[in-house]
């Protein structure tokens, strides 16, 4: 599925049709602003063929007997006129598409910043960051030369050679024949370099994709692997990105080089200026063309070469934008979490998980789990590793939906609550705690900005954290990243701080102690247990010595409840939890 999101079209899927539409929806924005700069290309790039048309008449008044001086001056005066016109033109066409691409840029990201905020935050554990970053940063960068440079530029290519050919025809439609006599040549040429060039790009694109992802990845561990020797190791997957990216580029590009430069060259200025001299001193010759019409067809001729290159640019940049486009737009249609059209407010802060059903990808995870987590209780799931006890942790405050049954706070299914209301009422800690690029202050207060420093020093106390925080550079004012670097653990409690700040009456906790040394961990189940009072707690721990004195304990197995009771009860009864207790006392300390 996330690769489904993340990645560009590629042949055979229809996907030109996607391109295409999503091309259009993504510049729909500042469409006009583009069809206003084209307009003023085209005006520009007839402009300037003023001074082209121009000298072949200078020519034919110097030429004559005696020389014509007022035409001289007419055309000269208008020469000069064709060429401010054309950068007048040109100018004001380029200033609307860069001022339009500036505000396309911001539309998109402020677009897929509110999106991704109404998105599930389960999707994001499916899709890596260095995909997300390369739609937000990298995709929208990619529109750039289409929206600020392409449309003016390919305009006034297009329409620069049909008006010079026009005027070409009028003079002599032999003169015209004559200056698109190599044209064939090239296009056929062309025609071959383009074969398949639809699937090679996809999958160039993909492997780009994979090579940013890898670099992300590298990046984001290279402490844990570097800690365990292990760096020579983890820059394999880089270089395998990396050994696929140049090696596929360089096998697809390596044939059409060749092709590529005999094409260019049947069209260059050069071998076009010596068909037209060679055919223009025949047709004069033969009558056929005054000279300064014939020199009108050398001239115009040459312009038609310099055209040809901003086309084959062109459609490079539309197929690059148009791949970024289709990123761009399957992110923006990422199904936002259902928000309910009459929401309501729960009644009171119990928690029902009532015949619970969920699957990812076709895969049945949890099958009718059924239980309660009553307030001002501690509820533990405990379970092996894959039995449900995350997903069902996080299906509470709506990372997904359930795919069956409901899971109600305050007797209202948390669908029907408001997304804004239901975090009011659930606050989380979760195994790998975010903080983001705040200071602690900010980072503890994240839940309730308007906190006094009391409470979030009361909060922090609370979390074992206070302390560690005052031996920062700046204390509360230290920023996490830069002067407050923290561990793990220290950063879970920072988590924790968080969550208890925000007074949540629904309190998750997922491994939320999980990087804590012993002593901290201790006082900080001891701080949970206090603050229990009235709250509704559900604690997930792999350390089953953690939750000894939940009120209850609940059991899974392969995605199903198999026991409930007390640690107590369940040691009695002698069943799934006994024999996990038991194999847990025997691991060594």
């Amino acid at each position: 599925m996330a690769a489904d999101l993340m990645t560009g079209p590629t042949a055979g899927d229809g996907d030109q049709r996607e391109a295409a539409r999503a091309l259009r929806r993504v510049r729909s924005p500042v469409a006009g602003r583009i069809r206003l700069a084209c307009v003023l290309s085209a005006l520009g790039a007839l402009a300037g063929l003023a001074p082209f048309a121009g000298l072949a008449e200078l020519a034919d008044a110097l030429l004559a007997t005696p020389p014509d001086r007022d035409r001289v001056t007419l055309v000269a005066v208008l020469i000069v006129l064709g060429l401010l016109l054309r950068g007048a033109f040109m100018s004001a066409a380029l200033t609307i598409t860069h001022v339009a691409d500036v505000r396309l840029q911001a539309i998109l990201r402020r677009r897929m910043i509110a999106h991704l905020g109404r998105v599930p935050l389960g999707w994001f554990a499916r899709n890596s960051s260095g995909r997300l970053r390369k739609t937000a940063m990298g995709d929208v960068d990619a529109l750039h030369q289409l929206v600020a440079h392409q449309a003016v530029e390919l305009t006034a290519a297009v329409v620069t050679p049909l008006g010079a050919l026009t005027y070409l025809l009028i003079l002599d439609w032999r003169l015209a024949l004559l200056a698109v006599a190599t044209l064939p040549l090239y296009a056929g040429a062309y025609a071959w370099m383009e074969r398949g060039s639809n699937e090679a790009l996809g999958k160039m694109d993909e492997s780009s994709a994979r090579l940013g992802a890898a670099v992300v990845e590298f990046v984001s561990g290279i402490a844990v692997v570097k800690a365990f020797g292990q760096a020579r190791k983890a820059h394999a997957a880089y270089r395998q990105a990396a050994a696929e990216y140049t090696d596929f580029f360089a096998d697809w590009v390596r044939p059409m080089t060749r092709v590529e430069a005999l094409a260019g060259l049947v069209v260059s200025a050069p071998v076009v200026g010596l068909v037209t001299i060679a055919g223009g001193a025949w047709f004069v010759d033969r009558g056929w063309v005054t000279p300064g019409e014939a020199l009108a067809g050398v001239l115009l001729a040459c312009v038609i070469p310099v055209a040809i290159e901003p086309v084959g640019f062109g459609v490079l940049n539309r197929r690059a934008a148009a791949a970024a486009a289709v990123r761009i737009q399957r992110l923006l249609d990422v199904a936002p979490l259902p928000v309910p059209v009459s929401p309501r407010r729960p009644a009171g802060h119990r928690v029902d998980y009532d015949d619970v059903r969920f699957a990812y990808d076709g895969h049945d995870v949890l099958h009718g789990v059924s239980f309660a987590c009553e307030p001002g209780a501690v509820t533990a799931l405990v379970g092996p590793s894959g039995s449900g006890k995350s997903t069902l942790a996080t299906l509470l405050p709506r990372f997904h939906d359930v795919t069956a049954g409901a899971i109600r706070v305050g007797g209202v299914d948390v669908r029907h609550i408001d997304p804004a209301e239901l975090y009011r009422h659930i606050g989380f800690v979760l195994q790998d705690v975010q903080l983001l690029n705040d200071s602690i202050r900010g980072n503890v207060a994240l839940g309730r900005p308007e906190a006094t420093d009391a409470e979030i020093h009361e909060a922090c106390r609370a979390a074992q954290i206070h302390d560690r925080i005052m031996a920062l550079p700046r204390g509360y004012d230290s920023v996490a990243g830069q002067d407050a670097l923290l561990s793990g653990g220290e950063a879970q409690r920072v988590g924790i701080a968080r969550a208890l700040l925000a007074d949540t009456p629904v309190l998750v906790l997922d491994e939320a102690t999980a990087f804590a040394d012993p002593e901290s961990e201790a006082a900080i189940q001891d701080a949970l247990s206090r603050l229990a009072g009235g709250r509704t707690v559900l604690v997930i721990a792999h350390r089953l010595s953690t939750i000894t004195g939940a009120d209850r304990i609940v059991v899974l197995d392969r995605g199903r409840v198999v026991e409930t009771g007390t640690h107590t009860e369940l040691l009695d009864a002698r069943g799934h939890y006994a024999r996990m207790w038991a194999a847990y006392e025997e691991v060594p300390a």
